[in-house]
């Protein structure tokens, strides 16, 4: 469910265009300026071309990611992860959107992965986590749009996983304020992070990436001050650390 970036972005459309720099503004200001939540104002994302084709999906919302790697983590340049190995854990906000007609608002989904070596390479494997407010229906849509069943720049994102070990219901805790960000996944994940800043205070980003969780949006870096995992039940490894990698950021996904 992570990839590379391709054409499948959309990135040349215009509306794309206009969606990613309202999400760089939004990001660069109320992620570290003491907005309480970058969700809060989630409708300013919202641009829909008039005349534009049906989409059978259009999601959007905000994503926190934390990994075993220093930062910044260099599988976002396409680089081997530190110490040959990468254990993250993740997890997208929807904020508005629909799947094939179904609301999907106010819902997450998070992952917990073991990357084996080379981010391109593949070969993951995945516990995945849909948000247990979620109904039967929402699960199943959400699931259709993480697993690529529905295209768009997920497809090229669930490729990368071998392996899904299970899906499972949990409470997701994602919260975003004044810059700082919490994660939290039933007893299995949590962390804590926030991005650095530039000299002028505004938030550190990269883009135009080999590699995103969020393609075609701008990722804002920083660092966990404590990243705790434990997915031993399921045969991925258990980790406790502080002070690696972190990446928050803004998603928009159609197709």
């Amino acid at each position: 469910m992570l990839g590379r970036q391709k054409g499948s972005t959309r990135a040349g459309r215009s509306d794309r265009r206009h969606v990613l720099q309202a999400g760089a503004a939004l990001a660069g200001s109320a992620l570290l300026s003491g907005a309480h939540d970058v969700g809060a104002r989630s409708g300013e994302l919202a641009h829909v071309q008039e005349g534009a084709t049906a989409m059978s999906y259009h999601v959007e919302g905000r994503l926190l990611e934390v990994c075993t790697c220093a930062a910044v983590c260099p599988c976002w340049v396409g680089l081997d992860p530190d110490g040959g190995t990468c254990d993250s854990s993740m997890a997208w906000q929807i904020d508005a959107g629909t799947i094939e007609g179904i609301d999907v608002a106010g819902l997450a989904l998070a992952l917990s992965v073991h990357i084996p070596g080379n981010v391109l390479a593949g070969n993951w494997k995945a516990v995945v986590y849909v948000d247990d407010k979620s109904t039967e229906e929402q699960q199943a849509a959400i699931l259709k749009v993480w697993t690529g069943q529905l295209g768009g720049p997920i497809a090229d994102l669930a490729a990368l996983i071998t392996e899904v070990i299970t899906v499972e219901r949990a409470p997701i805790t994602f919260t975003v304020v004044d810059g700082a960000g919490t994660l939290k996944v039933g007893d299995d994940v949590a962390a804590e992070l926030a991005p650095f800043k530039g000299a002028t205070g505004v938030a550190t980003s990269i883009k135009d990436t080999v590699f995103s969780t969020i393609p075609g949006s701008p990722a804002f870096v920083g660092t966990a001050s404590h990243f705790w995992r434990d997915n031993r039940r399921h045969g991925l490894s258990k980790v406790d650390i502080e002070g690696q990698n972190a990446i928050q950021g803004l998603f928009m996904f159609e197709a």
